[in-house]
């Protein structure tokens, strides 16, 4: 079935909602950034308007696994952070991000989202000896000021959080858990809903144009619509309207697959912490036990072009069964993909330019990240934030030449996998 797993128990609604003709804020992308937006306006007292080209959720928010993280996504975004950003913003970076978990949490609650949330915590295995090390670093970083979230697995403890030899040990991050995305999606935009936002989709922003009051009149395909303020959350899916946006942005389609019912005895063998998974190879893995318990969903960069949901649900099955090879023979009941979206410099962004507010680059780490980043962005429309967000005070930086279009990711495929081969990873 080539379509989301997480759609069975809660696809994305058709909304219909008539596009008034001047809104407070307009909301490009109906996807958890801009639903966390509309959400946290809304709580203020400002009515959001969302626009979605596709249903409200379509994209990659209900598309992903579902695996959630604070400072832990950045531990991932390079291989040694404290070289690449400044320790000041850094260090507020990770205070930042560390609170944003505690923020989602909240949400959850507050909202009443049922969406079979648990704190189940993340496995990060090495791939190859080196990665250990790199591992040990981000334990350093992570622990750096006694929160002890961080724990190093050697090898000879593997087995204690996975049913496979492939990786070197590896790294648990306690403050990590799990969604179902799906209902995570449609909670949100609910409680967006409930709070005064309009939801609009299957409407195409075709271009904007900023007055002289500082306002903005937006052509869609249903029309034009005049906001005070003009919100950017696109992320993987930012198109042609928005050109500076999309040119500090690369797409990149990532995919995923789910096993048949395999029983939870059978799911907790396999997966004996039921945590959520990742690992350190360029081309990496992520996985993890379904809601249920029942199932294993599979995801990873099966293609480095846009490919074949078939075709690439086959390649990940043999990755599947590589990794876990008692698996060998079962089947595959879902295959899907969505649009991730990478920074040039693998970091998260929000901000604005000439007026235009934005919340995008969660860089394959987006349900807390996007949450976060869309509240901060809300604050920053309403201009009461009493400090601005640490990850505002980063460059959003382009490269010459680079419209938006990844026509290099073939080539950056190619390298990634050298460099796992030369690693010593074994390929299926």
């Amino acid at each position: 079935m080539e379509h989301p797993y997480w759609w069975d128990a809660a696809p994305p609604a058709p909304t219909g909602a008539t596009i008034p003709d001047d809104a407070e804020v307009l909301v490009i992308g109906g996807g958890i950034a801009g639903l966390a937006t509309a959400l946290e306006l809304g709580r203020n007292g400002q009515r959001a308007v969302v626009l979605d080209r596709a249903m409200i959720g379509w994209g990659a928010s209900t598309r992903n696994g579902g695996a959630l993280s604070g400072s832990g996504s950045l531990g991932r975004a390079k291989a040694d952070l404290q070289k690449a950003v400044d320790p000041e913003i850094l260090r507020a970076m990770l205070d930042e991000a560390e609170a944003s978990f505690e923020d989602y949490e909240e949400l959850v609650r507050r909202e009443g989202i049922d969406c079979h949330y648990r704190r189940c915590g993340r496995f990060v295995g090495a791939h190859a000896p080196a990665a250990m090390e790199t591992l040990k670093r981000r334990a350093d970083m992570l622990n750096r000021d006694g929160g002890n979230q961080a724990e190093i697995v050697p090898r000879t403890r593997l087995a204690d959080e996975l049913a496979t030899d492939r990786y070197h040990g590896g790294l648990i991050i306690e403050r990590a858990g799990s969604v179902h995305p799906g209902e995570y999606v449609r909670g949100l935009a609910a409680a967006a809903a409930r709070h005064g936002a309009i939801l609009c989709g299957g409407v195409t922003v075709e271009s904007y144009v900023r007055e002289a009051d500082g306002g903005f009149r937006v052509k869609t395909s249903r029309g034009t619509i005049r906001a005070r303020a003009l919100m950017v959350a696109t992320n993987g899916y930012t198109g042609a309207a928005t050109p500076w946006h999309r040119r500090r942005l690369v797409p990149v389609s990532s995919y995923m697959i789910a096993t048949e019912a395999l029983g939870a005895d059978r799911v907790r063998r396999l997966l004996p912490k039921l945590r959520v998974y990742g690992d350190t190879k360029k081309v990496l893995y992520y996985f993890r036990p379904s809601p249920d318990g029942e199932r294993i969903l599979f995801g990873g960069r099966a293609s480095f072009v846009d490919a074949d949901v078939k075709r690439a649900g086959l390649r990940l099955h043999q990755f599947l069964t590589h990794l876990l090879p008692d698996l060998a023979g079962t089947r595959i009941t879902h295959a899907w993909k969505g649009n991730v979206a990478f920074a040039l410099d693998l970091l998260p962004h929000v901000g604005q330019k000439d007026g235009v507010h934005f919340a995008l680059g969660c860089n394959g780490s987006g349900v807390v990240t996007m949450t976060h980043l869309g509240r901060q962005a809300a604050h920053q429309i309403l201009g009461d934030a009493n400090r601005p967000s640490a990850f505002s005070r980063l460059p959003f930086p382009t490269m010459p030449l680079y419209n938006g279009t990844p026509w290099f990711m073939p080539l950056i495929g190619t390298y990634y996998k050298l460099r796992d081969r030369l690693d010593g990873w074994r390929q299926p």
